[in-house]
């Protein structure tokens, strides 16, 4: 793939764009080297402010036409000279000025503004062009008045030209000196992985300023031993977080242990962290050494830490204020040295007013604030995400890599991805899977690649009863049974999630009969 320049990373580049588009409501985009539109290729299209432009790229035919339009333009550029150049008209006889971005030295695309036009004598001329070319395109079909929607494209007087010239050619500048940063700063994380000295950080995908802020935290806290609160939303990679600040670390060579503190009730819960002695309940056959004790040394990550009980929370308190901890039954404190990761999901701040986490235990985990960032507010990532995915499906299973078709790109680029990084990699290998053999997603597999299965299921029943009570019945024992998956049975958690009481669930589960059915995997019946 043609090395892509990074607009969207230096905030000169994105001040201009900003006052291009104010100024003149004209779009500054990139094309690589070959002329191909960046955007497109992520199924991304930002016309230019003018129904002509826009009805022209929501049009099969019109938006091949802009792309070799650009391919044109970027073609009567002059690579070897700095600066921006007027090279238009596109095929609708509008102007397009595009500055040449050069990394190290070769040429490896431009940044280019289009869909404008300039008055003078020959304005009518022009406009007889654009409608002749929309109507060939047939855009007449979606637009009335062709001679209206040209008067709406925007106009750069003579005189100003210069100005937006100026200011393209300081953004492309900019982006070449930042996309030889990048490409350096990635032919270095390429030779460490090859020679083995990889940065703690190399499994983060992400280039999005968001992630680029998280990476900046983690850097200065992953040679700290300090006590680190990892916060955000479920699937968003919290574990990855913790395991490279663990093996990015002093404690490396030591045990990283993981516990969800959600999984498992208070007793449990307590048996697993702090270890028991022989006799201590029924079936304490032996003396059990916990967890804090098997990471000793190393680093002990405790996921869902706002699902603790207000007892464990006190235990817990101990730990971390002394280092010490007493097992189940046992009458003779323990001691390990580790170094404790904590992650939740939930607003543990806001749960304090409500005597639902300590304020005391918050403030001891607090030490340091790791929050990672959502898919929906890092969708520039998005891209190297699903190549991510896709290079990860293809070595798995020894297939070709295979490639998302713009469209699709468009369409992922729309969804809210309520499950993040989770949900992005389960629906990018379904699409590989269904894919089969092709070499290009398809955008029409999504439809079928990401049905929800309950939902169909649900539907399924209402098809079969036709009823409303049987339609909302199914949803509802659906959400039930999908939800005591996903809190792994935590029935008080899920509760909370529904907005029903312990005992009301309860009941629903025995009703709809899932004390069984939720506990086989999934397509067992």
């Amino acid at each position: 793939m043609p090395f892509e320049v990074p607009l969207d990373e230096p905030g000169v580049v994105r001040t201009i764009r900003l006052l291009v588009r104010r100024w003149w409501s004209v779009e500054i985009a990139v094309a690589d080297a070959t002329g191909f539109v960046v955007d497109h290729r992520r199924g991304i299209v930002v016309p230019p402010h003018n129904p002509l432009c826009q009805s022209c790229l929501h049009s099969k035919d019109g938006f091949a036409a802009c792309n070799r339009s650009v391919e044109r333009a970027l073609g009567r550029v002059d690579k070897d000279v700095g600066g921006a150049q007027l090279c238009g008209p596109c095929h609708l006889g509008l102007e397009i000025v595009a500055a040449p971005v050069r990394v190290d030295g070769a040429f490896a695309g431009a940044l280019f503004a289009c869909g404008f036009r300039m008055p003078g004598a020959g304005e009518e001329q022009q406009r007889s062009t654009a409608c002749h070319k929309a109507r060939q395109l047939g855009l007449d079909r979606e637009i009335s008045d062709l001679g209206e929607a040209f008067a709406r494209v925007a106009r750069v007087d003579p005189g100003h030209l210069s100005y937006l010239l100026d200011l393209l050619g300081t953004a492309a500048d900019e982006a070449s000196e930042q996309a030889s940063l990048l490409r350096r700063r990635e032919e270095r994380s390429a030779a460490s992985k090859a020679d083995g000295t990889a940065t703690p950080f190399a499994a983060i995908v992400g280039r999005s300023p968001a992630m680029k802020s998280l990476l900046s935290v983690l850097e200065r806290v992953v040679q700290s031993q300090s006590t680190v609160l990892v916060t955000g939303e479920n699937g968003t990679g919290k574990e990855l977080i913790a395991r490279a600040l663990h093996f990015g670390g002093p404690r490396a060579g030591r045990p990283f242990v993981a516990q969800n503190c959600s999984a498992l009730n208070d007793n449990l819960l307590e048996s697993e962290l702090f270890g028991h002695v022989r006799g201590s309940f029924t079936g304490a056959v032996r003396d059990k050494q916990g967890l804090f004790k098997v990471a000793d040394g190393g680093t002990f990550f405790l996921d869902e830490v706002g699902d603790m009980s207000p007892s464990m929370q006190v235990k817990m308190l101990r730990v971390l204020q002394e280092g010490t901890f007493l097992p189940v039954g046992g009458t003779v404190p323990d001691h390990a040295d580790v170094r404790v990761i904590a992650a939740t999901n939930r607003p543990l701040r806001d749960m304090i007013p409500r005597r639902e986490f300590r304020e005391d235990l918050y403030y001891r985990l607090n030490v340091i604030n790791v929050e990672v960032p959502p898919l929906r507010e890092r969708l520039e990532d998005l891209p190297l995400l699903c190549e991510h995915f896709l290079q990860r499906f293809a070595d798995r299973t020894g297939t070709p890599r295979k490639r998302i078709a713009p469209e699709l790109m468009a369409q992922l680029y729309a969804k809210r991805w309520p499950g993040n990084i989770r949900e992005l990699e389960n629906t990018v290998e379904r699409l590989a899977v269904l894919a089969g053999d092709a070499e290009v997603i398809a955008a029409e597999l999504r439809a079928l690649g990401t049905a929800d299965a309950g939902a169909e299921r649900s539907f399924a029943r209402f098809r079969e009863r036709g009823d409303l009570e049987s339609a909302v019945q199914a949803l509802e024992r659906e959400m039930i049974e999908t939800g005591l998956i996903q809190t792994h049975w935590n029935k008080s958690k899920l509760a909370e999630k529904l907005g029903m009481s312990r005992t009301t669930l309860i009941k629903k589960i025995r009703d709809y009969g899932l004390e069984e059915a939720a506990r086989r995997p999934r397509g067992e019946g």
